[in-house]
């Protein structure tokens, strides 16, 4: 039995856990974490569903489906951040996905590669283009920032425009690179599923996965994640003062942990397999569906539900996804990865994070 598999059945535990610590009040502190236990196995589930049905429904779908809801939960979690008025939170996350795939899935996923194996490749053309994208994305993070922080006054309705003109020009970019990948350079893309092995490195690909199952437990995940995720959104303001975290680190390190857990497995994993190429396209296209389809998705609901949601960050958080984006750029262009290469984003990571905890609000 895998990690994975082992991690998704047993933090299963915590659901009633977390509903119990919830409904019997035993406290914040117990429901945030109950609860951040709950979502992990639940995202695993969410991950492996789509991921199965992907498979069942063939290459063009499948590979659409992946791209869409590849950090459902994350989302979600965000939603319900967004819905209970929890903006600075909800923008927090979205830097700190960015920054956690680039440098602590990376990092992971370089180093324990690299320990196993001297030195793995990588196709350089797909991170180019990753890379490529993601600076366009960490633009439009940094531009309503600076605007603000460049003008001697900006009034709220111009940033707000600002931010819906750039969600539809985020969004429409990150539809332009699916026809890029999908369509008209596919074969760029053409990296094995890890799902597709057995533990002794059959290939299952004959045998389809069964679709009516895997559907069934791709909207049970789903409501599981929703449920969970408004406990655990209700307990993390209280909770995260009582441990003495401000919103911005809760945001940044702690939201990513809990929604990102499928990628951070699925990532690693593969790496030791030495499918770096897999492992650095679940980084890089994890960082890019939130950058360019999450982010301006929460913008346009922020603005339909009456949310002041827009695309002005923290100075802080756009000073470190640039890092992270400028970091993992230099690292992945030659196509090539080593443990020392890992470290060096690990430890970016780490700098990262103790800024964000030591930072003021």
């Amino acid at each position: 039995m895998t990690i994975k598999k082992i991690i998704s059945i047993g933090l299963l535990v915590f659901i009633p856990i977390s509903i119990a610590a919830e409904y019997l009040e035993w406290g914040a502190l117990t429901v945030f974490i109950t609860a951040a236990l709950a979502i992990v196995p639940l995202a695993i589930w969410l991950s492996t569903a789509t991921e199965e049905v992907a498979i069942a429904v063939g290459p063009s779908i499948g590979a659409l489906l992946n791209a869409v809801f590849g950090n459902a939960t994350e989302l979600i979690i965000a939603l319900v951040a967004l819905k209970s008025g929890l903006v600075d939170i909800v923008k927090a996350s979205i830097t700190g996905t960015i920054i956690s795939n680039l440098l602590l899935v990376m990092g992971l996923s370089m180093l324990f590669g690299g320990v196993r194996y001297k030195e793995q490749e990588f196709q350089p053309i797909v991170a180019r283009v990753n890379g490529s994208s993601m600076t366009l994305a960490a633009i439009a993070i940094v531009l309503p920032t600076t605007v603000i922080y460049t003008s001697n006054g900006v009034e709220d309705a111009a940033i707000r425009n600002l931010s819906l003109i750039a969600a539809i020009v985020l969004i429409a970019v990150y539809a332009l690179t699916l026809l890029f990948s999908l369509k008209t350079h596919s074969y760029l893309y053409e990296v094995g599923l890890v799902e597709l092995e057995t533990e002794d490195g059959e290939n299952t690909e004959a045998e389809k996965p069964n679709l009516k199952l895997w559907l069934a437990v791709l909207v049970i995940s789903t409501i599981a994640v929703a449920f969970e995720s408004e406990i655990f959104v209700g307990a993390v303001e209280e909770a995260t003062k009582g441990l003495g975290l401000t919103p911005l680190f809760t945001g940044v390190i702690l939201l990513p942990l809990v929604g990102g857990a499928a990628e951070y497995v699925t990532a690693v994993s593969v790496a030791i397999k030495n499918n770096m190429e897999l492992s650095v396209s679940v980084a890089m296209g994890s960082s890019l569906l939130v950058a360019l389809l999450v982010a301006p998705v929460l913008v346009l609901v922020g603005f339909v539900i009456g949310q002041p949601m827009d695309l002005n960050f923290n100075p802080f958080e756009v000073v470190a996804v640039a890092i992270a984006v400028l970091i993992a750029n230099l690292i992945s262009l030659d196509g090539r990865s080593n443990w020392l290469e890992g470290t060096l984003l690990l430890a970016t990571y780490i700098v990262l994070g103790t800024a964000f905890y030591f930072h003021p609000v």
